[in-house]
Order: C-alpha cells, then sequence, then structure tokens
C-alpha cells in the first residue's frame, strides 16, 4: 500500500518546525524550597502540556545534584511561548519558584 503526503500537509509541518519555540536548560532551587516546588510540580507539568501550542514539556529532578531541574519545552511558535511565560508569572508556580535560579537557552525567538 503506497502513502503520499499532500503539500498541504507538508507546508504545514514545515511551518511547524520553522516557527517553533524550543527552551532548554535547568533550574536550580533553594534547598529551603525544595519541598514546595516538589509539591507543585505535578501541577505545573500538567498545567502546561494542556496548553495551546505545548508540545513538548518536561521538568526532572537531577539525579546527583540536590536542587537541580533539568528543563526541555517546545512551543509552536512565539503567541504560545509567550501565553505560557505569561501563564506561569502569575501562577502558583510562578509564586513557590520566585526564588529559583534559571539557566535556559531558547532557540526560535530571533
Amino acid at each position: 500500500m503506497a502513502c503520499c503526503v499532500t503539500s498541504e500537509f507538508s507546508a504545514s509541518v514545515m511551518a511547524i518546525v520553522l516557527s517553533k519555540i524550543t527552551l532548554t536548560g535547568h533550574i536550580v532551587v533553594p534547598i529551603e524550597d525544595l519541598k514546595t516546588v516538589r509539591d507543585a510540580l505535578a501541577q505545573h507539568i500538567a498545567l502546561t502540556r494542556a496548553e495551546d501550542g505545548c508540545l513538548v514539556f518536561n521538568v526532572d529532578e537531577h539525579a546527583e545534584q540536590n536542587g537541580r531541574f533539568d528543563v526541555y519545552e517546545e512551543f509552536v511558535d512565539r503567541h504560545s511561548f509567550a501565553a505560557h511565560q505569561s501563564r506561569v508569572a502569575s501562577s502558583h508556580w510562578g509564586e513557590v519558584t520566585v526564588n529559583v535560579s534559571r539557566h535556559y537557552t531558547v532557540v526560535g525567538l530571533d
């Protein structure tokens, strides 16, 4: 059985690839905030993954460095990435991570 990809489908996939925003890096949580951040993390992940335009959202506690969480995010475009940033700023996660240091690289915004 032969399969073919329409040019319309190819163009849609290419548009997503070209406009996709990717964030990689990590956060460092102060030891005194660690329990609170851990307790809030599952809800933060669930809410983010439910956002329009979120393709991938992973936050994983580092196995060897206490207080470090590795972060990987993909959003379909600038608008969805900006909407995520805005939501987080006024969320419970934003409150409990106020003392967290963030070390990110974002690709696709330029």
